[in-house]
């Protein structure tokens, strides 16, 4: 964050100073909305959740070192009093944005954000200095703490942009308007609170491309025609990446390497290269390309695009992480978040890890399905029946019984399991486990499983 004045902040926001000895004294640090993460000469914003209100914590965040608060109300501390944190914070991200101008990339897509900020983020910053949204800090609150860590050194400011709704894309925009729009896919995720199908997944996540200047580059995945349809809402320059021939950035001689991880040739404008990526999963292979488009629009060439792939490595924790036993257990820890796609490509990359040896997957509830959930759960239990999972521990009631249920009727040899909770399939799968054994835990958030993932990795 650039040094500003607790005065000059009280103007952005439109906030009142309360109990501050010295307006001028300068916030140095980056903004943080936990306590315990607060740094020297940084800010504190107090926000109020549905469990935690950050109002509590004032104390504790000064007595770490935080210049001030940012609050709704007097809090005996150093505070700009403001009607709206949320709207404070993007207030003062948007201006300081301003007097940065680094490169602002923003990226949205049904599922693979994370991984694909992290990839990008890594390939960028090995030429230049790159600031990227840290673990999934991708909404309304987590983008401006984003952007207040860029300072004057940098160059890339690479910002995930999550939907959960029509409209919210179109709000983080407006705090920081990319001159680089990344569109990974259009899946079914969120799809209960966005509409009623694909299509109106595709118009919220379009939001994105619709807000680039008309000097601006759109990068669209060619193997999504959810995508590609996004190319008539914008007046920016159109780069295509995927697998399709016609892609401008395309991989060529796909192959599955050691340890589930992908090798392929990276092609770009500039020439090709190889890459053996260093992150888990056929799947990563678009993610990656993604990423190398991005890293194309700034001028690196195929061979530095493709070292920085293939020793970028998973940042984010919950997203397919590998823990390796003692007695030869392995377990994939893939609970952070769950929709039919990265169920299925989750599943796929267990049974790409395992080879020859036994896999236990252990799946709970993916939310947010709308009137298909049912029928997507079911799809999710015959697909791990088809690939040949040799156990399935269905966790909680409702939809993970479906999936059950759809496995045994599968009859291909599936031993199928339910439990009602995290506890019963901590207890059950370790009953389960044998050594060599491979467990992939996946399930939405609000389930919980990434303790039960946890518990059985002994982390």
């Amino acid at each position: 964050m650039i040094p500003v004045s607790l005065r000059e902040i009280a103007r952005v926001v439109e906030g009142t100073l309360y109990d501050v000895p010295d307006p001028e004294a300068r916030v140095v640090a980056p903004a943080v909305v936990d306590s315990r993460e607060v740094v020297p000469g940084g800010l504190f914003a107090a926000t109020a959740g549905l469990r935690v209100d950050g109002h509590n914590y004032v104390a504790d965040a000064v007595a770490a070192g935080a210049v001030a608060v940012l609050a709704t109300r007097p809090v005996g501390v150093p505070a700009l009093v403001v009607a709206d944190v949320q709207r404070a914070l993007a207030k003062l991200a948007a201006y300081l944005l301003e007097r940065v101008r680094p490169v602002v990339i923003g990226l949205t897509g049904s599922v693979g954000k994370t991984t694909t900020k992290d990839l990008l983020a890594q390939v960028l910053e090995r030429h230049a200095p790159t600031i990227a949204t840290d673990r999934s800090f991708n909404n309304e609150i987590g983008l401006p703490l984003t952007v207040l860590r860029a300072d004057a050194a940098t160059r890339y400011l690479v910002l995930e942009m999550g939907a959960s709704r029509k409209g919210d894309i179109t709000y983080l925009t407006g705090i920081a308007r990319p001159s680089i729009g990344l569109v990974l896919n259009v899946g079914t995720a969120h799809m209960a609170r966005m509409g009623r199908g694909l299509a109106d997944v595709a118009s919220a996540k379009g939001e994105l491309v619709e807000a680039l200047p008309p000097d601006g580059v759109a990068l669209l995945n060619a193997d999504d025609s959810y995508v590609m349809g996004m190319a008539g809402r914008t007046t920016a320059q159109i780069v295509t990446y995927g697998r399709a021939s016609s892609a401008h950035v395309r991989a060529e001689r796909v192959r599955m390497g050691e340890r589930a991880r992908a090798v392929f040739d990276l092609v770009t404008p500039s020439g090709r290269a190889g890459v053996r990526l260093g992150v888990m999963g056929e799947h990563q292979v678009a993610n990656a390309l993604a990423a190398a488009a991005a890293a194309t629009v700034f001028g690196l060439t195929a061979p530095e695009i493709a070292e920085g792939l293939s020793t970028a490595r998973r940042r984010s924790s919950g997203r397919l992480e590998v823990t390796d036993r003692p007695d030869g257990v392995t377990v994939v820890n893939d609970a952070y978040n769950a929709s039919p796609e990265s169920v299925r490509a989750g599943l796929r990359t267990l049974k790409a890890l395992a080879g020859a040896r036994r896999t236990i997957a252990v799946l709970g509830a993916m939310g947010q399905q709308a009137a298909a959930s049912r029928t997507l759960h079911e799809q999710v239990g015959r697909l791990a029946a088809e690939l040949g999972v040799h156990v399935l521990v269905a966790v909680g009631p409702g939809d993970p019984v479906a999936m059950a249920r759809a496995a045994e009727s599968a009859r291909l040899g599936i031993e199928v399991h339910t439990v009602e909770d995290v506890t019963g399939a901590v207890r059950l799968t370790g009953e389960l486990l044998e050594p060599g054994d491979v467990v992939l835990v996946k399930a939405s958030s609000e389930v919980g499983l990434d303790a039960c993932a946890r518990a059985l990795a002994g982390t």
